[in-house]
């Protein structure tokens, strides 16, 4: 699985970006998703999950009732939709793809087993 992730760039802070994570390379359905992201300096940390059928998402307590994950399995695509940025979401956006019919919520690194290349995020005060 390939995984293309699009959508960043720069915002001021309360405002909005919808970043894109494409798969291809095989059917992806068996596929929950997640997102993480990386500042300087910082460790990569878990952002947000969804199940391989959508059922169940879950959230970084940082950035829950701001962000939403979504899928779209049709198009092999998944969403996160940003709304209320924070100069602390500025940071590289990184999607994985977890093979599973699973929806146990996956949170680190190393559950993942395939990523993308990152898409940056830029939030300015």
């Amino acid at each position: 699985v390939q995984l293309q992730a699009s959508g960043g760039g720069l915002v001021q802070a309360g405002g909005s970006l919808r970043l894109s994570c494409a798969a291809s390379g095989r059917p992806s359905n068996n596929y929950n998703m997640g997102w993480f992201r990386q500042a300087p300096g910082k460790d990569r940390e878990f952002v947000a999950y969804i199940s391989w059928n959508g059922g169940r998402t879950y959230y970084a307590d940082s950035v829950k009732g701001r962000f939403t994950i979504s899928r779209d399995n049709a198009k092999n695509t998944v969403y996160l939709q940003m709304n209320s940025l924070k100069p602390d979401d500025t940071a590289v956006y990184y999607c994985a793809a977890k093979r599973s019919w699973s929806a146990v919520v996956a949170v680190e690194r190393y559950e993942y087993d395939y990523w993308g290349q990152g898409t940056q995020v830029t939030v300015s005060s």
